[in-house]
């Protein structure tokens, strides 16, 4: 059995130089190459790791030099390049989101389906304690049916961050703001631990940022039992802040940044709005924080779990497929939001496709572009657990 992976990163700006920082002290990866669209970036990375570079993504899946692929380019690239790699018989990790639109992402994890190879996606927040703990208290059933979840995601980006890149900012680039670019590892905790709602009624805005998408999001949810949902996420509020919260019959889960706290009720809500005897009386329990595992967290453990599963050695964390549900829930707020309106989920994929395909036609050429290419300082920092 080999005890390498050899590994070509697709898109080397910011999260791609980000990722190869990563690579040298992990035993299970061999980078071979390197691909971006720019020849300067390509020609500069190429030269730092010394392993050949390509500005044409199908030049570095045809030369057969990797055998699992990195995808971090802008958002729209993510489901061609994924599907052309695995048509040709490697394995992909697509940075988040894994597309745009339902459409895309369906036809990505189709293809992951079809092919069999291992398909993951970059959502690192899976991997903290937090995470971990949560989903194995929402799996065991002491919450009972839940009747209300919040997530509350909100972050603060400059002019200068959305100034960065031509891409960014855009419709026709990224395909949205906070939805699309920062919120997905929220969605992604919110749909995974909750499920899908039914219906979205949702409200986005451009608050500070001179940028044609939205720096906020704002959405309320009905889910099939009835229960009810609240979102709201944002790049345009300081100091940022994270609060998840479940709220089921038997108890409640309650996640910050940091802790979690279960609080379980006897007997159930329900049962104890009818039946107890006091004027003012309630349930007995409390919120009380529960103990966290140490345990690998951050990119680093995505791509070592990635390239482990290839390997045999582990089973994969971040199922791929699965980015399209917390798409799904990204594209319904939008619609929602800008045709004012409720809508109903699973979407029309041709409804969605001309959705954007119109945000797109009707994008504008940025007005001033100062290129960076700079990693967000936290995912420079050695991964904490990460060995």
């Amino acid at each position: 059995m080999a005890d390498k992976v050899r590994l070509g990163i697709i898109g080397t700006g910011s999260m791609g130089q980000g990722h190869l920082t990563h690579l040298p002290d992990m035993e299970e990866a061999e980078l071979t190459c390197v691909c971006d669209i720019d020849g300067s970036t390509c020609k500069t990375v190429s030269e730092k790791y010394d392993v050949p570079g390509f500005t044409n993504y199908k030049q570095l899946i045809d030369s057969r030099l990797a055998e699992a692929v990195i995808i971090a380019t802008p958002h729209y690239f993510h489901p061609p390049i994924g599907i052309y790699a695995m048509k040709a018989g490697l394995h992909v990790l697509s940075e988040k989101p894994i597309a745009v639109t339902i459409g895309a992402a369906d036809e990505l994890a189709a293809t992951a389906r079809q092919t069999g190879r291992v398909f993951s996606a970059m959502f690192q927040f899976r991997f903290t304690p937090q995470f971990r703990t949560a989903l194995e208290i929402v799996e065991s059933g002491e919450l009972g049916e839940i009747y209300r979840t919040l997530m509350v995601d909100t972050g603060f980006r400059t002019q200068t961050y959305y100034d960065s890149e031509e891409w960014r900012g855009t419709w026709v680039g990224e395909g949205g703001g906070v939805l699309i670019n920062q919120a997905p590892h929220s969605l992604d905790r919110f749909v995974k631990l909750s499920g899908l709602p039914r219906e979205v009624t949702a409200i986005v805005r451009t608050r500070i940022h001179d940028i044609e998408v939205e720096d906020s999001a704002h959405a309320i949810c009905r889910y099939p039992n009835g229960g009810i949902g609240y979102l709201t996420a944002s790049t345009d509020e300081y100091p940022e802040s994270f609060l998840h919260e479940i709220a089921g019959e038997k108890a409640k889960l309650v996640i910050t940044t940091d802790k979690v706290f279960l609080g379980k009720v006897a007997p159930s809500v329900s049962e104890s709005a009818r039946t107890n005897p006091e004027m003012w009386g309630k349930p007995q329990g409390e919120l009380l924080e529960v103990p966290l595992p140490e345990c690998p967290t951050g990119h680093r453990a995505v791509i070592r779990n990635f390239l482990r599963t290839i390997l045999g050695k582990e089973s994969l964390v971040v199922d791929g497929c699965e980015g399209t549900a917390s798409l799904e829930l990204s594209n319904a707020i939008y619609i929602s939001a800008m045709q004012r309106r409720t809508v109903r989920l699973p979407l029309d994929r041709e409804e969605v496709d001309e959705f954007f395909a119109d945000l797109r036609a009707k994008s504008q050429p940025k007005k001033r572009v100062r290129k960076i290419i700079e990693t967000d300082p936290q995912h420079r920092r050695t991964d904490l657990n990460s060995s």
